[in-house]
């Protein structure tokens, strides 16, 4: 099958793709920024340039695009049907760069947590799973137990980053439901 758009606006279609600032990611950052998580953004100092940096908690998240990082078992990780061994290479330093970041920054002490865009349909789950990232203690001299803070009881109330658990006056409600977040997606 030949491509029904010519090479220059084909050029231009590609040109237009982001390697930054997507929604996902502002989706992912807005998560974190509201729950009182405060993050970098693209840390150039850091292999592979991680789209979000917490210091505090010795952590790097990566917003992975389906497509260009080749999500497996995921429909939206398709082939090209045409330059094929353009786009086999392509994706092969894609995912053969990911694997070498990862394990660069596991060396320096760093924790990876890796979002994919198509998890985003449930901002719910990836914020669930983002925060129990978070609040688990670094394993110390071998040690292998996780801390978790305690859990707010009620409805959209996230615990205290500063580990406190509080709920009612003092605990930080959120001023939209996680659920609005399905229009990014």
């Amino acid at each position: 099958m030949t491509d029904h758009l010519s090479a220059e606006k084909r050029s231009w279609n590609m040109a237009q793709i982001k390697g930054k600032d997507t929604k996902p990611e502002v989706l992912v950052r807005s998560m974190l920024h509201r729950a009182g998580y405060r993050f970098r953004k693209n840390v150039k100092t850091l292999p592979g340039k991680p789209d979000i940096v917490l210091p505090k908690y010795r952590t790097v998240i990566f917003v992975h695009g389906c497509f260009w990082h080749r999500h497996k078992g995921c429909k939206q990780a398709t082939t090209p049907k045409t330059n094929k061994a353009f786009w086999k290479k392509k994706f092969e330093r894609n995912v053969s760069n990911d694997r070498k970041h990862t394990r660069e920054l596991r060396k320096l002490g760093w924790k990876v947590v890796i979002v994919w865009a198509c998890q985003l349909k449930k901002p719910e789950k990836v914020f669930q799973r983002l925060e129990k990232c978070l609040t688990a203690k670094q394993p110390k001299d071998g040690q292998h137990k996780f801390i978790h803070r305690k859990r707010a009881h009620r409805k959209h109330v996230l615990p205290s980053p500063k580990g406190h658990g509080r709920t009612g006056k003092k605990a930080r409600e959120l001023s939209f439901p996680l659920s609005a977040f399905h229009e990014f997606a």
